[in-house]
């Protein structure tokens, strides 16, 4: 068998935690699946049409994380870090069962997930993955955040700059080559705030389950949490964690190179809206041993789980 084939669990994983938004306390529970029924989320709360299926016009909002719903307006939020757990660790099938409307944060990065997928590995079936091929230069503007996809030979590059006017922060940009580059850092990476932001997220109702435990805190010229920054660009390799699970949500592994300037769930979703409008703008293709080399696959994650 190939790593170019499709590939799940080899046993179910479970996690407990709260909800970063909701603030409630959640258990998930994904089980390997069978190839080509991709990335299914169930909601084991609610009976009936509990189904949610990621897809790109199935993304309800882009406020602050990422919230797919069905028809039935069934959601489930906050999926992101997943997301960009099983798009970079090549999980291409799995049901995760879920008993609320949010995944549970954790420590606000996709570590624990990528953790907990290499200590249980992966079964690769006989199936070929396939990928979605960008075909044109497809842009995407609002105000000064802007983002743009375009053709690539055979990898998924994405540069992502971030601009605040907190000084601390300040103005951040990394490259990175989800199928060639070492992750680590991306996957380790935490969501973030600013100090004089907490109040007004949980006047509207987020941010009841944040705490230094789950999130970056910046105050001024420091970040509150006792143990600081995990890397010296844990800001934008957040953003780039959140870019590649939302790009997942297209169903499959991207062949293109995005560039994005102080852009986050929103635009990358309004980006591949604009993409999958037009079937000229992309191709997919399953992909077979002798079509495309293994370039294709991380091969570094792929070593680690198998």
């Amino acid at each position: 068998m190939s790593v170019l084939n499709q590939k799940t669990l080899s046993k179910p994983i479970i996690f407990d935690g709260v909800g970063l938004h909701s603030g409630n306390k959640v258990h998930m529970k994904i089980r390997p699946s069978g190839p080509n029924t991709g990335i299914v989320f169930k909601r084991t709360d609610i009976r009936e049409n509990n189904i949610i299926i990621p897809g790109i016009f199935n993304v309800s909002s882009a406020l602050y994380c990422t919230t797919i719903s069905n028809d039935y307006g069934v959601k489930i939020s906050t999926i992101e870090h997943l997301m960009g757990a099983l798009h970079g660790t090549g999980i291409d099938n799995a049901l995760i069962e879920v008993n609320g409307d949010e995944l549970p944060i954790l420590d606000g990065s996709a570590k624990p997930f990528v953790d907990e997928i290499s200590s249980v590995g992966v079964d690769i079936s006989n199936a070929p993955i396939k990928v979605v091929k960008i075909e044109k230069k497809i842009t995407f503007q609002d105000g000064p955040k802007t983002i743009s996809l375009e053709p690539s030979k055979l990898s998924l590059d994405i540069d992502f700059e971030i601009k605040y006017e907190n000084s601390f922060i300040g103005n951040q940009r990394n490259l990175i080559k989800v199928y060639e580059d070492d992750l680590t850092d991306i996957f380790n990476s935490r969501t973030f705030c600013l100090f004089e932001d907490i109040d007004k997220l949980k006047k509207i109702n987020l941010a009841q389950g944040g705490s230094l435990e789950n999130a970056l805190v910046v105050n001024g010229q420091e970040v509150l949490n006792k143990d600081g920054l995990r890397n010296k660009l844990e800001f934008v390799n957040h953003k780039i964690l959140d870019c590649i699970g939302d790009l997942y949500l297209s169903g499959y592994k991207i062949i293109g190179k995005l560039v994005c300037s102080q852009g986050g769930h929103k635009l990358t979703n309004q980006i591949l809206r604009k993409v999958f409008e037009n079937n000229s703008n992309f191709s997919i293709i399953e992909v077979k041993e002798s079509k495309i080399p293994h370039s294709l696959i991380n091969k570094r994650y792929l070593k680690s789980i198998a």
